[in-house]
């Protein structure tokens, strides 16, 4: 499965642990005193446990240690929450009507709704996790062995840029030595070399070059 059904999966999962914690929050509720402060109290324990679930559900594991730790504060937390809402939940099922074996075995019914739903949350968390890591690798793009990048040259040739003067002049100098030379057979290496703009060595390297 791809990290957008993990996620839609997720949600689903999500609802039903709300909706098993609204039903024993409820239960709390009506077993209470019939004052805000007692009712808070009661409702507290399943709101505790939600909000555990998703602290570690959502916030990623980095050191095993740790992770160790905060399971077994979750476990303790589900524990005192089923223990609680289980005598409450029972209490108000026989209160209304219920019978027989039925006040005991409908509290197990939502506390297992919300360890069956607590428990999928965290591993499908963990799955999208790793899913959305592969996901980034395989968006990376991967290097071809021996392949070089080519140079830019509309990088190097700006709409500002000017010929460079000294490498023009430079490669007209070998055949202005020639043709002078042939032209003025008396003119020395120092009047060639004024004439261009060239130092003498320049001016015998190309002679030579041409002989």
């Amino acid at each position: 499965m791809t990290a957008t059904h993990l996620i839609r999966v997720r949600w689903g999962v999500r609802g039903a642990l709300v909706l098993g914690v609204a039903t024993s929050v409820a239960a709390n509720v009506l077993h209470a005193l019939p004052n805000p402060i007692s009712q808070a109290i009661a409702a507290w324990p399943p709101l505790a446990l939600l909000l555990t679930v998703e602290l570690i559900s959502r916030v990623p594991v980095h050191r095993r240690s740790l992770a160790a730790v905060r399971l077994a504060a979750t476990s303790s937390i589900a524990g005192i929450a089923a223990w609680v809402s289980y005598w409450h939940m029972a209490g108000v099922a026989s209160r209304y009507g219920e019978v027989g074996a039925a006040p005991y075995l409908i509290p197990l019914s939502v506390d297992g709704l919300i360890v069956v739903a607590s428990i999928c949350l965290v591993e499908l968390s963990g799955r999208i996790q790793v899913a959305d890591s592969k996901s980034v690798v395989a968006d990376e793009p991967v290097p071809v062995p021996g392949s070089v990048e080519a140079p830019d040259s509309k990088a190097d040739i700006g709409p500002d840029a000017k010929p460079d003067k000294r490498r023009t002049r430079k490669r007209g100098t070998g055949p202005a030595v020639v043709r002078l030379r042939a032209r003025h057979p008396d003119l020395s290496n120092q009047e060639i070399a004024k004439r261009l703009g060239v130092t003498d060595r320049t001016v015998r390297r190309h002679l030579s070059a041409a002989a």
